[in-house]
């Protein structure tokens, strides 16, 4: 009976150690014996097998081992080893082998330290390829490191967008988004203590632009950021939030006064002479301020912008402070500006006519429309109240054709009552003269040929007329309108410009027409004026003739026309027709109805 339990014990015994066995198989494990005191070593078959041996021999030699160990990573897997011997515990190690066929793999080997029954000292130990786990491991290491490199470049490209977004391609600076950002987060601050924003625009910069070209520009532009950029205390900011507009925000300085120096050094960089190739460009600024002495900041960007807006009304490069009166200014002239507006929708800018006449024969040769506004309220209003609020909000075109419009229904009226009527002047703007569609309005007018006389000032800057602009006029001239020089004499146009722009007639100014009875000196400069116009085939008519001295004198110098209170103030449309010559009149009676 013991001896059959024995024996299936034994059986038992083998039969655990076959699935053992079928197990470490099945999982690819190798398992190793270590004698410490023999230095011997025991391989199973599977431990062949992981090193590609070729052999089946149970005992292997220790050299077997090391030799097929990865150079790179023999000495510390022999140190790990030896380390578990020294310290009979337990081993723990990782390391290449390199097959026979040169093929590297990865090993995992783990063993622990026992006494066998004859009480000599061992480690046994398996081992098994984690080549696909080493190799996986190194996969999602690369893929975390791709990614890591991937979030790292979104961040980066991130910022750069925002900082694009942010800030001035050209110049680097903070743009108007981020000065709105800024401004929006400083009533919340309560470490500052006064608040001031500059409101800036370079002087003459279109001119550098159209005379050097866009390149010259944004050297200036670039300029002038490093010099505001210099300026300003360490804990200001400047934006480029136009063209060229800068806008400062300054905080915590002491008072007015500094504010008032800072704005003054900006004004003084901005002033020196910016190197661009071999020219040295010379610009300037205009400066807005306005300032509180707390983080009130809602207001100060527009307050600082109409102090702007007055600085360059009153000549350019210059400093103007906010104030209270000039804020209720501006609103009387917004006011009057929306005003003028509907007037102008409900026909209430009207021509009135002076006269001009023949400076031998006293003719009526023709009349100037003059815009006058028949206000509801303050009745009729001279041009000097509106024309200037007009030109500075964009409605001086709409004014010069509501007056040709009128001129032209007025001419129709005379007409039909059987009235020759001269020639008549009208003002011509700078903005209407360059409306490239004004060409084709004048078309559909279908103006008579010399029936109708442009008017332009001095201010359009003959001098610097360019092609495009002296051809618009051409083409106005081809349309039968003759071309006139208002106020020559008043300090802008030149000879160049006349013999460019080839106008009819000129009007001299009646600044120098006023002292030509008493001042030799204005005699002669009215005469040269007039022998120059003659030389050029250019009539001269002479404006601001207030007496009959000033008439004499002036035909005695050889101009062709005259105009002034001397012979008429203007008038409306009724009270005009008396002064033409009708069908069965003549000159005498354009003389009575003058006064002569």
């Amino acid at each position: 009976m013991s001896e059959n339990k024995a024996t299936r014990s034994e059986q038992e015994f083998q039969g655990l150690l076959r699935r053992l066995e079928l197990a470490l198989d099945a999982s690819r494990i190798g398992v190793w014996e270590y004698s410490i005191a023999k230095g011997g070593i025991l391989w199973d078959a599977q431990m062949h097998r992981l090193y590609e041996t070729g052999e089946t021999c149970r005992h292997v030699p220790a050299w077997f081992w090391s030799n097929a160990i990865h150079p790179d990573d023999r000495e510390r897997a022999e140190r790990d080893f030896e380390q578990a011997i020294t310290a009979r515990g337990a081993y723990d190690s990782q390391f290449r082998i390199v097959l026979p066929s040169g093929e590297i793999r990865h090993l995992r080997s783990r063993a622990h330290f026992y006494v066998d029954a004859e009480g000599a000292p061992s480690f046994i130990g398996a081992e098994w390829d984690v080549t696909a786990d080493v190799q996986l491991n190194a996969e999602l290491e690369r893929q975390k490191m791709v990614a890591e490199a991937r979030a790292l470049a979104l961040e980066e490209s991130n910022a750069r967008i925002e900082h694009v977004a942010d800030h001035d391609y050209l110049t680097g600076l903070p743009n108007r988004r981020l000065l709105d950002k800024r401004l929006a987060e400083l009533p919340a601050d309560r470490s500052v203590t006064t608040l001031g924003v500059l409101h800036l625009d370079l002087d003459q910069f279109k001119q550098i632009n159209d005379s050097h070209g866009h390149a010259a520009g944004d050297a200036v532009l670039r300029a002038a950021a490093l010099r505001i950029t210099a300026a300003i205390p360490a804990n200001g900011m400047v934006a480029r939030v136009g063209g060229d507009e800068f806008v400062i925000v300054l905080v915590n300085f002491a008072d007015l006064a500094e504010l008032r120096l800072i704005t003054e050094d900006v004004q003084r960089r901005l002033r020196k002479k910016i190197r661009f190739g071999q020219e040295m460009l010379q610009s300037g600024a205009s400066i807005g301020v306005s300032w509180s002495g707390d983080r009130r900041a809602r207001n100060l960007l527009a307050e600082s912008d109409l102090a702007l807006y007055q600085a360059k009304k009153l000549g350019r490069n210059r400093i103007e402070f906010f104030t209270r009166q000039l804020q209720e200014d501006l609103r009387s002239k917004r006011r009057l500006a929306e005003e003028l507006k509907l007037g102008l929708d409900r026909g209430e800018i009207v021509p009135y006519y002076q006269v001009q006449l023949d400076a031998q024969t006293r003719e009526v040769i023709g009349f100037e429309a003059l815009a006058r506004w028949k206000h509801p309220e303050k009745g009729v209003l001279a041009p000097g109240v509106f024309l200037k609020v007009a030109d500075e909000h964009g409605l001086a075109a709409e004014i010069d054709a509501a007056i040709l419009k009128s001129v032209l229904e007025d001419r129709l009226s005379w007409q039909l009552r059987g009235v020759a009527v001269p020639r008549i002047a009208v003002n011509i703007s700078a903005s209407r003269l360059a409306d490239p569609a004004l060409l084709g309005k004048l078309k559909k007018l279908d103006i008579p040929p010399g029936a109708v006389v442009f008017e332009l000032v001095e201010t359009i800057f003959l001098d610097d007329s360019d092609e495009k602009l002296l051809d618009h006029i051409d083409d106005i001239k081809q349309l039968g309108i003759d071309i006139e020089i208002d106020d020559f004499g008043s300090g802008h146009a030149s000879l160049i410009g006349l013999v460019k722009l080839r106008p009819k007639r000129l009007k001299i100014d009646r600044q120098l027409v006023a002292e030509v009875v008493s001042s030799d000196e204005q005699r002669r400069v009215v005469g040269s004026i007039v022998e120059i116009a003659k030389a050029l085939d250019v009539e001269v008519i002479a404006e601001g003739i207030e007496t009959e001295a000033h008439a004499a004198v002036l035909a005695q110098l050889g101009c062709d026309g005259l105009q002034g209170y001397a012979f008429g103030y203007p008038a409306p449309a009724a009270q005009t027709d008396r002064l033409f010559p009708s069908l069965a009149g003549g000159v005498e009676k354009q003389r009575a109805a003058i006064g002569g």
